[in-house]
């Protein structure tokens, strides 16, 4: 399976429609989108940064991140793309969504709490499913800040050493744009599209291959 995840958009329609023009010409399996598709803003930006992602006919799946707006859930949902607390069946994969962020300093529109991020996994998750989760799982290249502190998810960063599901796409901290592990999963965190950054994956036999690239 060849996938096009891109994260943290930020309401860049400019950037969604150079990736769309990219998608026709590259042809993947489906779009996988992390989170961040605004920027604090709702559901009419969301239409205009989706749009030409949906004119190019890709299946796209998606959750929210903590800087959507409240009805950005219910427009995602009503698009049939949204997966946050859901499973979702693919071409025989499965993938299972984390919308939001957990707990910032910044008080911003969806967080969650450590254990609601836990459940969500419980509730979801099947061995050998991909996770779409806005917030990076913790003490890795994909949650590391400027000034070096880790802020990710320890629920997130918990569930993946036990149960080590093969992949992990994320977002959330921009500056964090990454391909690390931990055990056999591979945590992948595209950068943001706002900055004209997203990433190839190829899904084969098992083997994960990662292409961190640009627009």
């Amino acid at each position: 399976m060849r996938l096009v995840a891109i994260t943290d958009i930020h309401g860049n329609v400019k950037m969604s429609r150079k990736l769309a023009e990219l998608i026709v010409e590259k042809k993947p399996d489906a779009l996988l989108i992390a989170g961040d598709i605004t920027h604090f803003s709702g559901a009419e930006t969301v239409r205009k940064v989706l749009g030409p992602l949906f004119e190019t006919g890709v299946p796209i799946l998606a959750v929210h991140g903590n800087c959507d707006g409240r009805d950005v859930p219910e427009l995602l949902d009503e698009l049939g793309i949204w997966i946050h607390d859901r499973r979702r069946e693919f071409n025989g994969i499965g993938f299972v969504g984390v919308g939001g962020s957990n707990i910032t300093p910044f008080n911003t529109i969806w967080e969650l709490s450590e254990d609601e991020i836990r459940e969500i996994l419980l509730r979801n998750y099947r061995p050998g499913d991909v996770i779409l989760s806005h917030v990076p799982p913790k003490d890795t290249k994909a949650d590391r800040v400027h000034s070096g502190l880790h802020v990710g998810s320890s629920a997130l960063r918990g569930f993946i050493e036990e149960k080590q599901p093969p992949l992990v796409i994320t977002g959330h901290i921009h500056e964090a744009r990454s391909v690390d592990r931990v055990g056999e999963t591979v945590i992948v965190n595209p950068g943001p599209l706002f900055r004209g950054y997203y990433a190839e994956i190829i899904l084969a036999d098992n083997v994960i291959n990662v292409e961190l690239k640009s627009l």
